[in-house]
């Protein structure tokens, strides 16, 4: 049997994850000629730190993740380079900010702690934009960086912060056990680019083959996933690898993730009023001020391109 060559990816625990176990439960890494190896990280500087450091190839990451670092606005600081650049689009992502069973409204979180993995990152500047249309000033709470959903939900569960941001299968979690959710990305932005596939683009460049044969075999991780008459065997593969998600909210969790206005995007296209969002967020709650309106310059499609035939 031929060896396969190892791609390295590191991903955010989330069920945006499960294209990515199906592609490799069902062997399409492996008619690809690649075995993967995926970590989770811990938080956005953690994966950012350890990217720099040459330990990953492909990053499943916010794409504000992406621009900050392409502007030397990652919370891990200047001097950390993941050389970030985007290859295809991942999830609309639906952000749902979720509450402790005590707060019912927006005005209960003031003099209240918050929740975030990092307080320079996009999904913290989705939450700002949402507490400033409730009408929340920010002096009203208190933002403490805690880390990824899986931290930032134990977080809020055991009492020691009011609320946080979730997604799924998080917030389908949080609902169940009797939190309430104060507000979702979705019902005030119509398009928002929340995860993206990335690459080192130094890693991309030097293995152009490799990055499309990733593509390829994701790519049919997502037919699958999202095909209907696979639901049930997907809803095993991703109870098997998030064994956190409660039969009760398997379904809820699974409607999110399979809708393109809450979840996977459909041939994992870039969404790009969804990224002028993205840019306008950080544009507004970046450090420094700075005006930022072109997606283009964080991307490199052209592997995509050739992987499957379309411009």
């Amino acid at each position: 049997m031929t060896d396969l060559q190892t791609i390295r990816i590191i991903a955010f625990p989330g069920a945006p994850n499960l294209p990515t176990f199906a592609a490799v439960e069902k062997g399409f890494f492996a008619e690809e000629g690649l075995a993967i190896e995926l970590t989770l990280t811990p938080n956005s500087v953690a994966q950012a730190e350890r990217t720099a450091a040459g330990e990953f190839d492909v990053i499943f990451t916010a794409f504000d993740n992406v621009v900050a670092y392409g502007e030397g606005q990652g919370p891990a600081g200047a001097a950390v380079n993941p050389d970030y650049v985007v290859i295809m689009g991942a999830t609309q992502l639906e952000l749902a900010i979720v509450a402790a069973p005590d707060v019912k409204t927006y005005a209960d979180l003031k003099g209240r702690t918050i929740a975030l993995d990092a307080l320079s990152t996009g999904f913290a500047f989705v939450l700002y934009e949402m507490f400033a249309r409730a009408g929340l000033k920010p002096e009203d709470t208190t933002f403490v960086p805690v880390g990824a959903t899986p931290q930032r939900w134990q977080s809020v569960k055991g009492g020691e912060h009011a609320a946080t941001l979730t997604i799924e299968p998080f917030t389908s979690i949080a609902r169940k056990a009797g939190f309430n959710v104060l507000g979702l990305s979705t019902e005030i932005f119509d398009s928002y680019q929340g995860g993206s596939v990335a690459a080192r683009r130094s890693w991309a460049s030097a293995n152009p083959e490799t990055a499309k044969a990733f593509i390829r075999a994701y790519l049919k991780g997502l037919v699958w996933t999202l095909d209907p008459q696979n639901r049930a065997e997907a809803e095993q593969i991703l109870q098997a690898k998030m064994p956190e998600i409660q039969p009760a909210a398997l379904q809820s969790v699974m409607a999110s993730l399979l809708s393109p206005r809450s979840g996977l995007t459909p041939d994992a296209r870039i969404l790009p009023e969804g990224m002028m969002r993205v840019l306008d967020l950080r544009s507004r709650f970046g450090k420094g001020g700075k005006v930022l309106t072109d997606a283009a310059k964080y991307l490199d499609l052209s592997y995509y391109e050739a992987a499957t035939g379309n411009r």
